[in-house]
């Protein structure tokens, strides 16, 4: 039998990296920078962000504010806010990008996946048919064609045009 195996350095930086000693999910949620922290929206009981170590262009995380590991842990209204904010994520998706596809996941535990397994964040990833698939597979290296400012701007302006559609 054959193993191929599909190798993701870039993610070593951050395995590696210097952490900080709290919680960057929290500390994001705490401050006003909404552009420095890539926050796209910001509701009672949840946030969405980008993610600052895409697989694909416009790759976001919905996030509770309440600093917990577990689906369970959440209360019922930050787990019904976090999925009223799936749904907008996806029609902005569809707005701004006409993706193929969308995936769609919760690492729970660092076994799981979970770079930062302490705060829950549903990731949100465009699809299209032809991309990589969430591996590079050529050199290791992925090719994100448009900058955070440009996919900040783009979603932001469709998930505030869908929360406020009269202004």
């Amino acid at each position: 039998m054959t193993r191929s195996y599909l190798y993701s350095p870039w993610r070593l930086d951050y395995i590696l990296g210097e952490k900080p000693g709290d919680c960057v999910m929290c500390r994001a949620r705490d401050t006003e920078h909404d552009l420095e922290n890539l926050i796209l929206y910001r509701g009672k009981h949840a946030y969405v962000m980008l993610n600052r170590y895409p697989y694909n262009n416009g790759h976001l995380m919905i996030v509770p504010f309440a600093h917990v590991r577990n689906i369970g842990d959440l209360d019922p209204d930050s787990w019904q806010e976090a999925c009223q904010l799936l749904i907008l994520c996806e029609k902005a998706y569809h707005l701004a990008y006409h993706p193929d596809g969308i995936n769609v996941g919760i690492n729970l535990g660092q076994a799981a996946g979970a770079g930062i397994a302490e705060h829950l964040h549903i990731h949100m990833v465009p699809r299209w048919n032809g991309d990589s698939n969430f591996m590079s597979v050529v050199s290791g290296e992925r090719v994100i064609p448009e900058a955070f400012e440009i996919s900040y701007e783009r979603l932001r302006t469709q998930i505030l045009k869908l929360v406020n559609p009269d202004e």
